[in-house]
């Protein structure tokens, strides 16, 4: 195998094994936050759900304004390291002798500069907070300024933005050395203080008789932003040992430094940051569209029922597909950033094999989905959210977000190789496509709310729209990267057998307008047991193959190859 198929391989199974853990934390975190929302539904009003919901669009986008573009921009700064050469005797890489110092060196400035980049959030987040605060408290429908303690939950989340931006310089240098363990340490301890501050000051107020709106969820974001700045403070303590930079913002001792912006901000990744920033506007306006035009056009209701059914249709993809599309964004970026031909003619093909396995595997979830999320996600709701919760129209919410999911999943994987691979002019091209499938998005939102009356499902209807025409814009920009070095994407590649869509059609026709029950007709919890099998029987040499490669990843993770870690401290 060439050196550069090494790294390749490398590359891939560090983060394959990143992923594992992401997902692994993403799982973890959410069962603390879903046991502590079930435990306060049964007591929470629609009303107070929505201003919840409209705080966490408040903190999400001061976050996503803040760090999201120069998170972008630093994940193309690879770690540097010196040209090694091949023993013959041993088959192992070596450093050239007088190499060592030089290897240091070029790792030490190369983590500088994402550490001095980072610093940019936190200056970005003051200017963002305080503006969105204003704005926020301003422009505020009177009854959500009518619910109780409105003001310092809007202040309590916003010093929440704060400090979480406060960790991003040693966030910025754990993601650079793939230090996903001791992030997911961190991650999971955040989200159950999270969870047990928000459920039990909720639980607390509904004993005692008090009224307390938004403000335990507020409380929650304060709770997890601490966690996880304390938590990356005692990693960086523990780790500087190991570390040639300063977690300061320091200058930059380099031999060239006009490529830094006063010694300390690297221009080439200052330029990168501000043409993704651009286009990150427009992307979170089509994320959180959906959410900022319920929280200006509808009423607090219609809110809390919209965000309880994106909260328990999004399960998934916040689960399992946003730690695939940020491990993914890391392994394209890695690959595909290098100058040498022969290096990315090799790497494209295990890009493209990656992209190609989950693809696949989104299509194999999409298959499962369609029939099976309508008839059990009802079901899920009546038991866990309670009489309160259980109506025809938010059961019909639900089954229909259902239908969203794949199109969430394959947008994500396909927009995380266009974020890794575009260059500043593409990424400027892309901001104004962007600002077209807006323009489509509000168009379509405006036909089904206001022409068709349809409410809270007109904007998912909206949504898949929305994703559709990003899909297909992403989708032809990878072919188009890939014909470059004479590859190409056909949808074939990542199809699966004719027999799992019969099966598909065959289950959604048995399944429609019935849910899976065990305690009534067991008709339609057989079929779905069936379809499963079938499924799983049709495509079983997908299915081995992924479980061989978790297996291999986890195995080589706990069980043995130092070298690997060795080589990432």
């Amino acid at each position: 195998m060439s050196k550069s198929g090494r790294n390749a391989s490398s590359i891939l199974a560090s983060a394959m094994s990143g992923a594992t853990i992401l997902i692994s934390v993403q799982l973890g975190s959410r069962l603390f936050i879903f046991a502590s929302n079930q435990l306060i539904l049964r007591s929470l009003s629609p009303s107070v759900l929505g201003v919840a919901a409209q705080l966490e669009l408040f903190l999400i986008s001061i976050l996503y304004f803040s760090r999201e573009s120069i998170r972008a921009a630093i994940q193309r700064q690879p770690l540097q390291f010196v040209a090694t050469y091949s023993d013959d005797n041993t088959g192992t890489d070596v450093v050239p002798l007088g190499k060592e110092l030089e290897g240091v060196e070029l790792r030490a400035a190369s983590s500088q500069a994402i550490v001095n980049m980072a610093y940019l959030s936190i200056g970005m987040g003051i200017i963002t907070a305080t503006a969105f605060a204003t704005c926020y408290v301003q422009f505020a429908s009177v009854e959500v300024l009518g619910t109780p303690y409105y003001h310092i939950s809007v202040a309590t989340t916003t010093i929440a933005s704060l400090v979480e931006l406060g960790s991003e310089p040693v966030f910025a240098v754990m993601q650079q050395y793939m230090l996903y363990s001791k992030r997911a340490a961190v991650e999971i301890s955040a989200a159950f203080s999270k969870s047990l501050v928000t459920c039990g000051i909720s639980l607390w107020a509904v004993r005692f008789g008090h009224n307390l709106g938004a403000l335990p969820f507020a409380l929650g974001y304060l709770s997890y932003a601490c966690t996880v700045f304390c938590g990356y403070s005692i990693v960086a303590v523990y780790q500087c040992k190991d570390w040639h930079f300063s977690l300061c913002l320091s200058r930059i001792s380099a031999s060239n430094n006009s490529t830094y912006i006063g010694g300390r901000f690297s221009w080439r990744l200052v330029t990168l940051s501000a043409n993704v920033f651009f286009q990150s506007v427009v992307k979170h306006l089509l994320t959180q569209g959906d959410s900022m035009i319920l929280a200006a056009m509808t009423s607090l209701q219609d809110q809390g029922i919209y965000s309880l059914a994106s909260n328990y249709g999004g399960l998934l993809a916040r689960i399992l597909f946003q730690p695939i599309e940020e491990s993914s964004r890391l392994i394209f970026s890695s690959l595909l950033n290098f100058k040498e031909r022969q290096k990315q003619v090799d790497n494209v093909a295990a890009a493209k094999n990656h992209l190609l396995t989950v693809m696949r595997g989104y299509m194999m979830i999409t298959i499962l989905i369609v029939p099976l999320g309508p008839a059990l996600a009802p079901k899920a709701l009546h038991i866990l959210g309670g009489r309160r919760w259980t109506a025809p129209e938010v059961d019909g919410l639900l089954a229909l977000y259902c239908y969203y999911i794949p199109f969430l999943a394959f947008n994500g994987i396909c927009e995380a190789f266009v974020s890794s691979t575009a260059n500043p002019a593409e990424l400027r091209k892309q901001a104004l496509w962007m600002g077209l499938f807006s323009a489509c998005f509000a168009l379509a939102a405006y036909i089904f709310l206001s022409m068709g009356g349809l409410g809270a499902r007109g904007l998912v209807y909206a949504n898949i729209v929305n994703m559709s025409v990003r899909i297909i814009w992403s989708y032809a920009f990878v072919r188009q990267y890939l014909r470059q070095y004479n590859s190409d994407l056909a949808i074939e590649e990542f199809a699966l057998r004719p027999a799992t869509y019969v099966a598909c059609a065959t289950a959604a026709v048995i399944l429609s307008g019935n849910h899976i029950d065990l305690n009534g007709d067991l008709l339609p919890f057989i079929a779905g047991i069936c379809y499963v099998l079938a499924v799983l029987y049709c495509e079983r040499q997908h299915v081995i193959a992924y479980y061989n490669r978790v297996y291999q990843v986890l195995r080589s993770k706990y069980m043995g190859s130092k070298t690997e870690q060795i080589k990432v401290d």
